[in-house]
């Protein structure tokens, strides 16, 4: 987000949230130096010079032959990553490929929200799209079917609409959005495991955040609500496009050195892993970009919310973004802060910074304090 990143105050604390989505301690492996290699043992005096010349020179041959397979690893590491990086960005430039393929969003999702957002809104013109969505159908099943949920402990329900009914419209406006960037979520973030978890977790805070905003200034929730859970959708995007391109592209450059018989090269390119760094790089260059472009691409036109997310991406004034933007960046920065306060990783001085940035008030900030922005909670009479 640019105005984030282009704030010299800011932007450290910006990138350092970035970072603690792959964990507080992960580090990406190293490759080894040669200085380790080179450490000379103690040698015994008493050794005969002919006996130390002969170690020596195999010593020398030893730092010279490894020096060169550390030096090849590097050399093929930053290969392989260059091309994974010029895919990657090939790739963000297909929006409508991001959209279909990557994500895999059916039409029929951004539809069901585009309902929700009228008054007119009803379970019978829910239904039909539901049903065109067998995930979404299960989903719903299953979330009638969990026992603080159920109007009978001896009763299942089986059917997507009989669960629609049970639901409700009001419920929908927070189960919709939530289930749909679930299913959305990178199948696999490994090795950086957590990161998935982190994901969700800060995609539903967010949104939470947002909607107690919007309660409290008046705006409409569900339009909030649902822009602070798909302003995290460019992150999804980027992370499963990044992970997918790296690990097809590992996998056809492993084949090849294998038919090519290059066990070198095999070796080399057996030794990489996914790097932090780039990904790093990516999301804060293309997340909240190509969160704009997803949305956009859903055209929506009861539910305002696309400029919203365009303001997110390009804005650098708060002053100049629209009130949902607003909402949705203090959410954001309290979520940001609250995330490496935990983690003992922002100063009170920068919290200060970030939240005299997006103008979050006392008022709200003392709101945002009380809330459970952790679980969405649910309704059913």
């Amino acid at each position: 987000m640019q105005i984030f990143d282009e704030n010299d105050h800011i932007a450290p604390i910006y990138h350092r949230a970035v970072n603690l989505s792959f964990g507080k301690d992960y580090a990406d492996p190293t490759i080894e130096s040669h200085s380790s290699i080179a450490k000379q043992n103690s040698e015994q005096e008493n050794r005969r010079r002919e006996l130390l010349a002969v170690e020596e020179q195999a010593k020398h041959e030893r730092i010279v032959k490894e020096y060169g397979l550390a030096h090849f690893k590097s050399q093929t590491m930053s290969k392989f990553y260059t091309k994974v990086m010029a895919t990657v960005n090939n790739e963000f430039d297909d929006k409508e490929n991001l959209y279909a393929s990557i994500l895999h969003i059916e039409d029929a999702a951004p539809a069901i929200m585009e309902i929700l957002a009228v008054k007119a809104a009803s379970i019978s013109r829910v239904a039909p799209l539901v049903k065109s969505l067998p995930w979404l159908a299960d989903e719903l099943v299953s979330l009638v079917n969990k026992p603080q949920y159920r109007k009978r402990a001896d009763v299942q329900v089986s059917d997507p609409n009989l669960a629609l009914s049970y639901i409700g419209l009001e419920n929908l406006k927070l189960v919709m959005p939530t289930f749909m960037l679930k299913h959305w979520l990178p199948v696999s973030t490994s090795p950086v495991s957590i990161m998935k978890r982190r994901i969700w977790n800060d995609s539903v805070a967010i949104a939470l955040a947002t909607q107690a905003l919007a309660q409290k200034n008046e705006i409409d929730t569900f339009q909030a609500f649902t822009a602070g859970m798909l302003s995290n959708i460019g992150v999804l995007a980027v992370t499963r496009c990044f992970f997918q391109t790296f690990n097809d592209m590992h996998k056809q450059a492993l084949k090849q050195a294998y038919d090519d018989k290059d066990k070198r090269l095999h070796d080399a390119l057996s030794s990489i892993k996914m790097s932090p760094e780039l990904l790093h790089e990516q999301l804060v260059l293309h997340s909240s970009k190509i969160a704009a472009d997803v949305v956009e691409l859903m055209r929506f036109d009861r539910l305002a919310i696309t400029e919203a997310l365009f303001d997110l991406a390009y804005v650098t004034d708060i002053d100049k973004m629209s009130d949902i933007a607003q909402l949705v960046l203090k959410a954001k920065a309290y979520v940001m802060q609250r995330n490496l306060y935990k983690e003992k990783l922002i100063s009170d001085q920068e919290s200060k910074q970030l939240f005299k940035l997006v103008k979050l008030s006392v008022a709200e900030l003392k709101m945002l304090k009380t809330k459970d922005i952790d679980h969405i909670k649910l309704n059913f009479q």
